[in-house]
């Protein structure tokens, strides 16, 4: 305090000035810090919000007591109360800092117990994993270092974390520092980068770990057992998207929304997306009880299936379903209950049209009746210049959505979309079981290729094509590049680490095609609002110009 006096003496009336001054201050403080939550962990110790929150706090009391001084405390040294408040600001900031350097430091387990890992990116995500990497109990990999291709980062330190060089040097990075894995902290990165880092990962004996969705992360749903080894799924289908919220939560949001085929792939995760737009009900239908239990524990925690939201029922039942719209009354369907093995419609093309185009069409009407406002038919790649029952009967299924759509004046639509990865009966659930059993690998034939799309992917693309369907048309979703089914199975047998696996050629099936297509060759695609979906007029089919098709009457 004597430092602050140009004369470096403080008088005994002063230093009684000066301790008034210094006890009004700090018990101001403190009712101010109470009142505001500030010393109740409304920021995180030693963070810029903490730091600028203390800075308000410190000079609004500052004020405070220059302007009272006169009156309160007319002995005090003038230049106290304009020196004081930065000098003790700086003391509280710099001891809050040390903490948060010293606790950092000392979290977790030693690192004997722990394996050395690189995160690659030091971007908001690639500091989110340190956190929850460092923050995680059990002992299972500390970061020695980041890399990151901007050379803007090169000597960069994140809590103590230093970058050491961009992704091409991860080999010479990890052997200097005795890595022994590498985590990919780049959420939505391209298939491409997570197979090349996969490969010099694999090329320099790491191990590759990679980031769930980027929406989980961005909510902070991600805890450090999510971080997980990269799979198949992670090469072929991390795409970027990007969604417009506001207009998917303007036609969900407050509505009635009943899902068909909601025990599925599809189904399921159009439910758990679905439910974030906050609809009035979400009513899941489905023939399969154990596939409603299923989606029911993953979506609300149990699976007691005595609740409104599930509903068993086959889409064949006309009556059942009528009963069903009747006590729901939706304003949205979202069909995704369809047959869809190739082989097996093949072989019983019958239950294919039964499913796929007279329980379509029960749904239609029925939405017609009960006042539907919005029909989202899912559809498939093979619509498009159909060669198989599959195919063929799902055409129908948008010709017939085409109908209802030009007689109600209704968006009603159909979303057109290939492979999606990891749903059941795939052929990555058939690759990772042979793979498992030690081979062979069953692929049709050496140049076939299909589009891949994941699941989640599909879906979010799904609800924004019902936010853009006019009515009448094919939304097709956009899946990229066809992938060689070949390569795929090449690959999965290096991610597996399994050697001596044979791949061996069956030959396509009846009605498969060498090459998938998402347009037909009488369709002209036009573009919509969003880079991802484009749209194909549909020529509509009335219900009572159906005729039973000869492929179901030659069986």
């Amino acid at each position: 305090m004597i430092g602050l006096r140009y004369s470096f003496r403080i008088t005994e009336v002063q230093w009684e000035a000066v301790l008034r001054y210094l006890v009004l201050s700090w018990l101001l403080l403190l009712v101010v810090g109470a009142a505001t939550k500030f010393y109740r962990g409304r920021f995180l110790v030693g963070s810029f919000e903490e730091a600028l929150g203390l800075a308000l706090h410190f000079f609004g009391v500052a004020a405070v007591m220059v302007v009272t001084a006169p009156f309160l405390n007319p002995d005090l040294p003038r230049s106290l109360p304009v020196l004081a408040p930065p000098i003790a600001l700086v003391g509280a900031a710099a001891g809050r800092w040390c903490y948060r350097a010293v606790r950092s430091r000392g979290a977790g387990h030693s690192t004997d117990e722990r394996r050395p890992v690189l995160i690659y990116g030091a971007g908001d995500a690639g500091r989110q994993v340190l956190r929850l990497v460092r923050s995680d109990r059990t002992p299972a990999l500390t970061p020695v270092g980041f890399l990151d291709d901007n050379p803007g980062k090169r000597h960069l330190r994140i809590h103590g974390v230093p970058v050491l060089g961009p992704g091409a040097d991860l080999a010479h990075v990890a052997e200097s520092s005795g890595a022994e894995a590498v985590i990919l902290a780049v959420p939505g990165a391209s298939g491409d980068l997570v197979d090349r880092v996969q490969k010099d990962a694999a090329a320099a004996g790491l191990e590759v770990f990679v980031l769930p969705r980027l929406g989980d992360l961005i909510g902070g749903q991600v805890k450090a057992g999510d971080i997980r080894p990269v799979e198949i799924s992670d090469v072929l289908g991390r795409h970027q998207i990007k969604t417009d919220v506001s207009s998917i939560a303007d036609y969900i949001a407050g509505k009635r929304v009943l899902i068909t085929g909601a025990g599925g792939s599809i189904g399921s995760e159009l439910a758990r997306q679905l439910r974030r737009f906050g609809p009035a009900t979400m009513v899941m239908l489905d023939r399969d009880e154990s596939a409603l239990h299923a989606v029911q524990l993953s979506i609300y925690g149990h699976g007691m299936l005595d609740t409104p939201e599930t509903v068993l029922v086959d889409i064949r039942d006309t009556e059942g379903l009528r009963a069903i719209f009747a006590d729901v009354r939706p304003e949205i369907v979202f069909h995704a209950a369809a047959l869809k093995h190739l082989p097996m419609l093949e072989r019983f093309p019958a239950e294919g049209w039964k499913t796929n185009v007279l329980g379509t069409l029960n749904l239609l009407e029925l939405s017609r009746e009960m006042g539907v406002q919005r029909f989202v038919n899912i559809s498939t790649d093979k619509a498009a210049d159909a060669s198989s029952v599959l195919g063929s009967t799902k055409r129908l299924a948008e010709q017939l959505t085409a109908w209802y759509a030009h007689e109600t004046g209704l968006p009603y639509i159909s979303v057109r979309f290939g492979n999606v990865l990891g749903s059941r009966g795939s052929m990555l659930h058939t690759f990772t079981t042979q793979i498992a059993q030690g081979g062979p690998v069953t692929v049709t034939h050496p140049d076939v290729t299909r589009f891949f799309m994941t699941i989640p992917e599909a879906c979010e693309l799904v609800i924004q094509a019902g936010a853009l369907g006019k009515g009448g048309e094919a939304m097709v979703l956009d899946m990229g590049e066809p992938v060689e089914i070949l390569a795929v199975a090449k690959r999965m047998i290096e991610l597996s680490g399994a050697s001596g696996i044979e791949i061996v050629f069956s030959g396509l099936r009846q009605g498969e095609k060498l090459h998938e297509t998402l347009f037909g060759e009488q369709e002209a695609a036009e573009p919509t609002e969003h880079a991802l979906i484009r749209r194909v007029p549909v020529a509509a089919v009335a219900p009572d110009t159906l005729v039973t098709p000869a492929f179901v009457d030659e069986h």
